[in-house]
């Protein structure tokens, strides 16, 4: 990056940069402005490079744009910087959904700020490329304007179902996403979710997992909110916790493992609704994560007719272990055009005490594996750590420092 800024206000034509890192990509071309025509190869390859260049004083070097004759660029591939899961909000909910473009996206761009810094200058403009979490939530933004359009009597949990079940766990080579922030190793739904989304495939997904706002509530009533907290989060006090529950409707499943030895047993209730044109049957195909026996309590869902309500249960049985595994379960129908995907995962988790209304992972303080930065006083006792590491990793935790017998 400090070469890249260097060249930046220097009057360069272009620059060849050397690097081994593979996240290079991302993160000089995606988060650093490149003004100029440039290339990152390896240093081995800079070898021959710096040979050539030292023969003679006119040696020339040319790029070519839109000319690989080599390999295929595999895409998508999940960016380092991408928000993973599991989500310290609440872990009981796998996350991420869905990953969406969001590299490198021709936007619209506000002409007040810089949109790049050429030989010290900052040049404005109406658009911009640039990356992160901004352009990918457009994209999945508009698929949901785009399903809402197509069926207007959807839930909000519908079409959020559509997106999840119909993503492409698969690149443009017909093999598994790749994680640039893992040396390119196979993706896993903690980086990804579901896959890539997918709208042709969203606009008619077969089935979807349906969920109401007193849904939500029950889950923030498992949690023993208060009455006065829960409604501080619907902005109603119209919803009860008569049926208190962690188990959401949700299109996957997560069953999480804490410190505890033995096996562990972790039921999951689902029911699906069929918006497919008339009735259908769907049959249960099953990957189980490693080291789990998932059970479902029915393999073959009959639909009479759109609209159809069929419920089932999913049981994850496992032992505790420092791994996350992963698995599916596709739902395929019979004589028809639908699959339905789902993941399934197997993942360790925190220990979460509630400390003056706040949920925090106290124990993870102590086994993480850095802490970025120490106390910030609030009223004589509050502390805030951010945390690297472990199941915390790049939580912000807020905890009473009497809590470690620290005294302000």
């Amino acid at each position: 990056m400090r070469s890249i800024n260097s060249f930046s206000t220097q009057s360069v034509a272009a620059a060849i940069f050397a690097s081994d890192w593979p996240e290079v990509d991302d993160y000089y071309f995606e988060y650093n402005s490149f003004p100029f025509p440039g290339v990152v190869i390896s240093s081995e390859d800079m070898k021959s490079v710096i040979e050539y260049a030292k023969l003679d004083f006119t040696s020339r070097a040319s790029i070519s744009f839109q000319e690989t004759t080599v390999g295929t660029t595999r895409a998508p591939v999940v960016s380092s910087y991408t928000s993973r899961g599991p989500s310290r909000a609440y872990p009981g909910i796998l996350k991420p959904d869905v990953m969406a473009p969001g590299t490198l996206v021709l936007a619209s761009w506000t002409p007040v700020s810089s949109a790049s810094l050429v030989r010290g200058v900052s040049l404005a403009s109406d658009f911009n490329i640039i990356s992160g979490t901004s352009m990918a939530c457009p994209h999945v933004a508009g698929v949901a304007a785009l399903l809402k359009g197509v069926h207007p009597t959807w839930s909000p949990t519908a079409i959020r179902s559509a997106m999840m079940t119909t993503a492409n766990p698969l690149d443009n080579t017909l093999s598994p996403i790749r994680d640039n922030g893992y040396n390119l190793a196979v993706a896993t739904p903690i980086a990804m979710g579901a896959g890539q989304i997918d709208p042709n495939r969203a606009l008619d997904p077969g089935l979807v997992y349906d969920a109401t706002p007193q849904d939500y509530a029950n889950i923030l009533c498992s949690v023993n909110f208060t009455a006065s907290q829960i409604m501080t989060i619907t902005r109603s006090n119209g919803y009860n916790c008569s049926n208190p529950s962690s188990d959401l409707n949700y299109p996957s499943f997560i069953a999480l493992y804490n410190d505890e030895a033995g096996a562990l047993v972790h039921k999951f209730e689902r029911t699906v609704t069929n918006v497919g044109y008339g009735g259908g049957t769907y049959k249960a195909n099953v990957t189980a994560p490693e080291g789990t026996t998932v059970t479902v309590s029915r393999k073959t869902l009959v639909f009479g007719r759109t609209y159809d309500k069929r419920s089932y249960s999913l049981t994850i049985k496992y032992r505790s272990s420092d791994r996350h595994t992963f698995g599916s379960i596709v739902w395929v129908e019979e004589k028809g055009k639908h699959t339905f995907s789902l993941v399934c995962v197997a993942a360790a988790t925190c220990k979460f005490y509630a400390v003056s209304g706040f949920w925090v992972a106290i124990s993870e303080v102590f086994k993480a594996v850095s802490v970025l930065a120490a106390l910030l006083c609030r009223c004589g006792y509050w502390a805030v750590f951010w945390i690297g590491g472990g199941c915390a990793a790049t939580a912000t935790v807020l905890v009473p420092i009497d809590c470690f017998g620290l005294k302000s």
